[in-house]
């Protein structure tokens, strides 16, 4: 048999039964627009992580200071010197320690039982960038600055958890907080700490009133950097901020992005790429059960051709060419869909859509083996059949 008799012959048996190879085909869209769809989603999404990986992690920079009581290692005027760096944009101090920790704070002098009792908070006392560093956002007031700190002012700032528990929340009259018998009046509340939460439910002071709370000199720095400057700033900070000994203090800073991308959309694309295989493989088993049952109806053509001549092998290849017209016209339809429906996802949710171009020419591809393997058994079946038992 010449192939291009077997290919009119494939044709001719596929479109005898339109209705039926259209919903053959249809399991294999289904599988192969699946498989597009999940993995094109699967790269948009992990790119949409990329793009909006936490710009806080990305651009911060975390330095710790020992505590070294005879030769403090970094002092309050350090700032200055690391602000100065290129791609540094902000950076604050700030001191804590286990006298700051666990201290008995209430907003009224009085014990009396219709106000809101003591409760133990932290302090933590802090140079007057907390705000712009933090990326958090004055609910009530204002921030302590510079003046504040020059003049010594018993002020403190409350960390918006902390002014909910003291029961603090308005500062028209000048509340005050007590801390450890000592008042302080309440000058603002904080709250949405996108970088330093645990100051949500913290009592700010201002460095000038460190020693009150048995600190002396910054524990930590938090620095803002530029994109892409973290990790030259994480190699200066440290000798900025204490030169010549920079080497004892501990940087922390951001993870690589490329790393953490690539991590997310490995998980991502390994999770949806189950999905699209499970999906084709329902559409593989369609075209077998359908190829099977065409088989079973076509006995009389089976035992007709080998009777006339056919061997084996042109009858296997007639329904195997069969089959994998099916898958190839799946995986065209498919691809074409999953391609179609990436697009569309991405446009409903202004993403921008990233599909490999590689997957979109290999799905059809992938379709016709799909077809070709689900109709390996009923091939192999047909071609089998006796002509005598064939035509009885």
């Amino acid at each position: 048999m010449k192939i291009r008799d077997l290919w009119d012959e494939a044709l001719a048996g596929t479109m005898a039964r339109p209705v039926r190879s259209a919903l053959t085909t249809l399991g294999t869209v289904l599988g192969i627009g699946t498989l597009v769809i999940t993995l094109g989603i699967a790269a948009t999404a992990g790119n949409q992580i990329v793009g909006r990986f936490d710009e806080l992690t990305a651009t911060s920079v975390s330095v710790d200071v020992p505590l070294d009581n005879a030769d403090p290692l970094v002092g309050w005027d350090a700032l200055p010197r690391v602000t100065r760096l290129r791609g540094v944009t902000s950076a604050v101090a700030l001191a804590q320690g286990s006298l700051s920790s666990n201290l008995q704070v209430r907003s009224n002098a009085l014990n009396d039982p219709t106000q809101v009792s003591a409760q133990t908070l932290t302090v933590v006392v802090a140079s007057p960038e907390v705000p712009e560093v933090t990326r958090g956002t004055l609910l009530k007031g204002r921030f302590f600055d510079a003046g504040h700190v020059r003049r010594r002012d018993r002020v403190v700032v409350l960390g918006e958890e902390a002014a909910r528990m003291l029961g603090v929340s308005r500062l028209e009259d000048a509340p005050a907080v007590y801390i450890a018998g000592r008042f302080y009046t309440v000058i603002g509340i904080l709250g949405a700490l996108h970088r330093e939460p645990t100051l949500s439910t913290a009592v700010i002071a201002p460095s000038s009133l460190a020693r009150e709370f048995g600190l002396r000199d910054p524990t930590r720095v938090l620095i803002n950097t530029s994109l892409g400057a973290a990790d030259l700033i994480a190699k200066q900070a440290p000798q900025a901020l204490s030169p010549g000994r920079g080497d004892q203090l501990t940087v922390a800073s951001p993870p690589s992005p490329k790393r953490a991308s690539q991590g997310a959309q490995s998980d991502v694309n390994s999770l949806f790429l189950i999905l699209g295989l499970v999906s084709l493989v329902v559409g593989a088993v369609g075209i077998a059960n359908v190829t099977l049952v065409t088989v079973m109806e076509r006995i009389p053509e089976i035992g007709l051709r080998r009777s006339l001549g056919a061997a084996r092998r042109h009858i296997a290849a007639q329904f195997l060419l069969e089959s994998s017209m099916i898958g190839l016209a799946g995986g065209v339809v498919g691809a074409s869909i999953g391609t179609l429906g990436v697009v569309g996802v991405s446009a409903v949710k202004q993403w921008t859509p990233v599909l490999d171009v590689r997957l979109a020419l290999a799905a059809p591809v992938v379709g016709a083996l799909v077809g070709l393997l689900a109709g390996l058994y009923p091939a192999l079946r047909a071609a089998r059949m006796e002509p005598v038992d064939a035509l009885r």
